[in-house]
């Protein structure tokens, strides 16, 4: 039975790490014409406890992105400087749409294999009392 609350966790880790990456992925969509914002990153990384699940998931510290915002001209801008540049967000809708995606389809993976292990379990137990 270990082995079916092991698959529960790990899948579990899985749901919150992809969870917490759709959250900064949708507050980067939404903040892509914000002028000075920088695009959020979430890295995972494994965690290894001692007589835990081996293969859970953790969403690591947020990281901003190094890459240089981009300048826009628009010298009517009230951030505009004497130049008419102002500093625009460092977003790329392509990438965050495409990362969204990614993220949803894993969700969705560990989603199913949740069911899995939560259906294959109920069927030992209804094994086990006849």
């Amino acid at each position: 039975m270990a082995e079916f609350s092991d698959a529960l966790s790990i899948t579990a880790s899985g749901l919150r790490a992809q969870s917490q990456r759709l959250r900064h992925l949708s507050e980067n969509i939404a903040n892509a014409d914000t002028p000075g914002y920088r695009r959020k990153t979430v890295p995972f990384q494994s965690v290894h406890d001692a007589g835990g699940a081996v293969g859970r998931v953790e969403a690591g510290r947020v990281r901003l992105d190094p890459t240089e915002p981009q300048r826009i001209y628009d010298p009517s801008h009230p951030l505009a400087n004497d130049d008419g540049y102002y500093t625009g967000s460092n977003v790329n809708l392509v990438i965050e749409l495409a990362d969204a995606r990614e993220a949803q389809r894993s969700y969705e993976a560990n989603l199913k294999m949740f069911e899995q292990a939560r259906t294959m379990s109920k069927n030992l137990f209804d094994l086990l009392r006849r």
